[in-house]
């Protein structure tokens, strides 16, 4: 399985998204999948790798958030959770797209 963190410059939930994604990954036994955290620097960037905001999560190259309709840009990420808008994932719906990609390979 393969994760990445797309992020733009000084992105104030970098570091909330990092540890939670690592905290998952360790949690459910996956130490050696590294989470490279990838500079989004352009709106062109942004466009090409169907950015939505700061910080995504792709797993196997998948948003599994993303949201139809959502344009591409350099601009902050609100995920929609059970306690309203936050600036990371909930939490139990990260770790369940984690477990589906890692029964799918």
């Amino acid at each position: 399985m393969e994760v990445q963190l797309l992020v733009v410059d000084d992105c104030a939930q970098q570091g909330s998204a990092e540890e939670l994604v690592r905290g998952l990954l360790d949690e459910l036994g996956m130490i050696h999948v590294p989470v490279p955290v990838m500079v989004v620097q352009s709106q062109r960037e942004a466009e090409q790798r169907r950015f939505s905001g700061s910080p995504t999560i792709l797993i196997d190259g998948h948003d599994p958030f993303a949201e139809p309709g959502a344009q591409p840009g350099l601009a902050c990420r609100l995920y929609a959770t059970s306690v309203g808008r936050t600036g990371v994932p909930d939490a139990d719906a990260l770790r369940a797209a984690l477990r589906a990609a890692a029964h799918c390979t």
